[in-house]
């Protein structure tokens, strides 16, 4: 049998005869007429080559393969109704989602953190799956593996929906009796030592070269236009890690300030402007067409988009 060639409405017609055992209020039932009721009932038993229906002194009795095939067929109809009804509003006070992300350490240590207590009140069931941006490639994102990529994204696929969540400024984060705290200028800058915090991609992560400036990101790219290199003594991919070793091994991290920001109340910790000019980076959300519509989803970007704008200067 090609299903192709089956007229799927035989199927709801099968339904309602095995449900109302009666050719009669099977018609009424779909609002068609008594003879086109007939006449599916025949075409019926053309397709399943038995009589599906008997009369007998009890009425119209299912036959052997009718029974069987009952439970299935309404099995089939059931799903298909509820993958074509209207999606019901997500209800986030009552959902029980799990929603995974890859997320960059300095969304997580900033925007993240944030959205955590907001999800804490308004949806305290749902469940965050932070992935790490080795663990993930664009294509598991793609196909809806993984609800959504939080970073600073050089490139991104055609196929994704993308939006900017904020833009984020550096700031230079030394201990608060590093010798150059009250004359951070260019020189100072320069003979310090200093911590390098990955930008974090997609992919398996690699080791860094210290001699491939041109490869170190922001920071060092702006550097390089001046003619000037730091001299980086640690590489890691935690802003925390940055900041612990800022404050207790004098040296300087040049941070988004947003992170810069986590240890703002430390006495330890001084924060200053960078002794020369760093543009501004942007943090993206990105996430498939597959999600696009999805209700819950919908409601997520929203907190976050929320969530973004509380943590921006104006507020």
């Amino acid at each position: 049998m090609n299903i192709a060639k089956v007229d799927l409405n035989l199927l709801v017609y099968l339904d309602v005869l095995l449900r109302e055992g009666s050719v009669t209020r099977a018609a009424n039932q779909l609002s068609i007429t008594q003879p086109a009721m007939s006449n599916g009932l025949k075409r019926l038993r053309d397709l399943f080559k038995d009589p599906l229906l008997v009369r007998t002194s009890d009425g119209m009795t299912p036959t052997k393969r009718a029974l069987e095939l009952q439970p299935v067929i309404r099995d089939v109809l059931s799903r298909l109704e509820s993958s074509i009804q209207p999606e019901v509003e997500f209800e986030p006070s009552t959902s029980v989602r799990t929603f995974r992300i890859m997320t960059s350490d300095y969304a997580e240590s900033t925007l993240l953190l944030e959205l955590i207590g907001k999800l804490s009140k308004l949806a305290p069931n749902i469940t965050l799956d932070l992935i790490t941006p080795s663990d993930v490639t664009f294509h598991d994102v793609e196909q809806g593996k993984v609800d959504m990529a939080i970073n600073r994204f050089d490139e991104l696929p055609l196929s994704f929906h993308q939006k900017v969540i904020w833009y984020d400024t550096f700031a230079c984060v030394i201990s608060s009796d590093h010798a150059a705290k009250d004359n951070f200028d260019l020189q100072a800058y320069l003979q310090g030592q200093h911590i390098w915090v990955s930008k974090t991609g997609f992919g398996v992560g690699v080791g860094i070269d210290p001699n491939e400036v041109q490869k170190l990101g922001w920071v060092d790219a702006e550097l390089t236009k001046i003619g000037k290199q730091r001299d980086i003594r640690v590489f890691t991919r935690h802003y925390h890690a940055a900041l612990q070793l800022a404050k207790t091994q004098n040296l300087i991290a040049t941070l988004p300030s947003k992170a810069a920001k986590i240890f703002k109340d430390d006495p330890a910790i001084t924060v200053v402007p960078p002794p020369f000019d760093i543009p501004p980076i942007a943090l993206k959300m990105a996430w498939s067409a597959l999600l696009h519509h999805d209700a819950g989803h919908i409601w997520l970007r929203r907190l976050i988009n929320e969530v973004a704008e509380e943590m921006s200067p104006s507020h």
